[in-house]
Formats: C-alpha cells, sequence, structure tokens
C-alpha cells in the first residue's frame, strides 16, 4: 500500500480525536513494518473489506486507554477498562474507521466496509496482521503516544 493512500485514515484521526475532546493530535512518526504488532497495554483492531482489505488497529498503553474513554465519557473519571470503558474505546475506533471509509469514498474509492471493533488487552502479547507490511502512524495525543497501524492492500 502506497503511504500517500493511507491519508483518508490520518484524516479521519485527526478530524475525530478532536471532537471527543481533544485539543492536540499531532503526527510524530511514519515507518513501515513487519505485521507482528506487539501490544503495549491495548489493541483496538477493526477490519476493512471491499476494495481495499486488511485491517486498522489502534494502540496504546492501558492507562491512555483509560484517558480516552473518559474523553468518550464525557470527563467521568475511569479507574479500571471495565465493559463500560471498554465500550467507549471502542466506539471511538469505529468513529475513526467509519470515517475514514467516507474519506476513500470522497477519493473514490467506493464500497468499503468496517467489521466491529475487536479489542485486545493485555500488555506483551503479539498480533500478526494478514498483510506483508503495515505502515506505523505513531501520533501525540494530548501528551499520550498512540500507534496507528494500517494494514490494507487492494483486493
Amino acid at each position: 500500500m502506497d503511504v500517500n493512500s493511507i491519508n483518508p485514515i490520518l484524516s479521519s484521526f485527526v478530524s475525530i480525536l478532536p471532537q471527543i475532546g481533544f485539543q492536540t493530535v499531532e503526527k510524530r512518526e511514519v515507518k513501515l513494518i513487519e505485521p507482528m504488532l506487539e501490544n503495549i497495554g491495548l489493541l483496538i483492531n477493526i477490519s476493512m473489506v471491499g476494495p481495499l482489505r486488511g485491517s486498522i488497529v489502534i494502540g496504546m498503553e492501558v492507562e491512555a486507554a483509560k484517558q480516552f474513554a473518559s474523553k468518550m465519557m464525557m470527563g467521568m473519571p475511569v479507574l479500571e477498562l471495565d465493559e463500560l470503558a471498554q465500550s467507549a474505546i471502542s466506539e471511538m475506533g469505529n468513529m475513526v474507521c467509519a470515517t475514514a471509509c467516507t474519506n476513500y469514498n470522497l477519493a473514490g474509492i467506493d464500497g468499503l466496509d468496517i467489521s466491529p471493533p475487536t479489542l485486545l488487552i493485555g500488555e506483551g502479547g503479539q498480533v500478526k496482521l494478514a498483510v506483508p507490511k503495515v505502515i506505523l502512524v505513531r501520533f501525540e495525543v494530548d501528551g499520550i503516544m498512540v500507534n496507528v497501524y494500517i494494514g490494507l492492500f487492494e483486493a
């Protein structure tokens, strides 16, 4: 996948997070990596099907996930990633990926659909995406580091 073809996902991430209460969303790094991902705490995996296939994975530490869930829940304190917090963080991933599908549609790529989010919680695990290479984009969101892994290919 061409680095330029990930722009609909990146613009989606940058536009959705301020809508849920974050002030600054800054891209810090973009690099091509192997498809084996390290879980640093929480991964939100959303599959994409249609003319593009694969996965978009958002990864962060558990404490960061609690802060994201708190923003999604209008500032309610999140002390643990219980069912409500997990639902909130999943919905953030859903919003980002659904908006990315809309952005792709506006760019002329029609017929994309996404799966419900799958959460993987637990530091130290690994996830291998079924693609040859993954583009990793690191963002700093109000001081929180967030990894966005994009493993898509043309069907």
